[in-house]
């Protein structure tokens, strides 16, 4: 996240009147969710009950591809187009909302799956904020 910020304000033209801390947060939160969830897929494939732990599995990965795809999109702002930058946002804030929901059902059981739904939630979080401050 510290360089996130900082390369925002590097950056030689307007953000487009898009809030820098709000911006700055989303793309901390989106690839943060990127790697729980791709390593809470992974500590799933582990676990003595995998075959109880498709659907997670399969939302943690879909989780990690829109999001890490998210934190990208955000991250670049040459040519900017806000339709692209909102739909990546709602695609994001759904999958996010997902696997938060899907983690949660698992988060007695399995550390890992815990820890992956407050990523998620802070990444959900984010996007929303987002989506509400481009309007």
């Amino acid at each position: 996240m510290m360089h996130v910020p900082s390369m925002l304000k590097s950056y030689p033209k307007d953000l487009g009147g898009v809030d820098p801390v709000k911006l700055a947060a989303c793309i901390a939160a989106c690839f943060e969710s990127a790697q729980t969830c791709t390593a809470c897929a992974d500590a799933c494939l582990s676990e003595d009950s995998v075959g109880e732990l498709t659907q997670c599995i399969r939302t943690n990965l879909d989780c990690a591809d829109l999001a890490s795809a998210t934190g990208n999109v955000l991250s670049r702002h040459t040519g900017y187009d806000v339709n692209i930058t909102l739909s990546a946002l709602r695609a994001c804030w759904m999958v996010s909302k997902a696997c938060a929901d899907e983690c949660e059902q698992h988060a007695d059981k399995h550390e890992h799956c815990r820890i992956c739904a407050e990523a998620c939630r802070r990444s959900e979080q984010a996007c929303m904020d987002l989506i509400t401050a481009l309007g």
